[in-house]
């Protein structure tokens, strides 16, 4: 029987246990869940995505229904771009909050690209857009 405190369990994920699978949002990155979905009965979701060496994004214009979204890049770099707001490189130690329902696309980004992903709720739709 797993503790709970105010609704969520204790959770640790290690790199070395770890797997990145291909089942994900996007087929050219690869996703290493945290556990956070578990932890938290669905509440929020927590994963490392980095990308498939050699695959490109077609930078597809798409929203999300959710209530939190955030983004860390913790190796090489992507480039997003927001309705509104254009387009924006991050790379290593930079952090984007992409709030609920921003049209967005991904148009580019390094091989090695490493990013954390941070959600709420873990499970949302995804649905493609129209270019703003």
């Amino acid at each position: 029987m797993t503790q709970l405190f105010k609704n969520q369990a204790f959770t640790i994920a290690h790199a070395d246990d770890g797997k990145f699978q291909g089942a994900g949002l996007r087929p050219f990155f690869e996703y290493r869940d945290l556990g956070i979905r578990d932890a938290t009965k669905g509440a929020y979701g927590a994963h490392v995505i980095r990308a498939v060496p050699g695959m490109e994004s077609p930078a597809a214009w798409h929203s999300h229904d959710l209530d939190f979204q955030m983004v860390y890049v913790t190796q090489g770099w992507v480039v997003f771009e927001y309705e509104g707001q254009g387009e924006h490189m991050l790379r290593a130690g930079s952090c984007v909050l992409q709030p609920p329902g921003i049209k967005h696309r991904e148009v580019r980004h390094s091989d090695d690209m490493e990013l954390i992903e941070i959600i709420s709720p873990a499970d949302f739709h995804t649905q493609d857009e129209a270019a703003p």
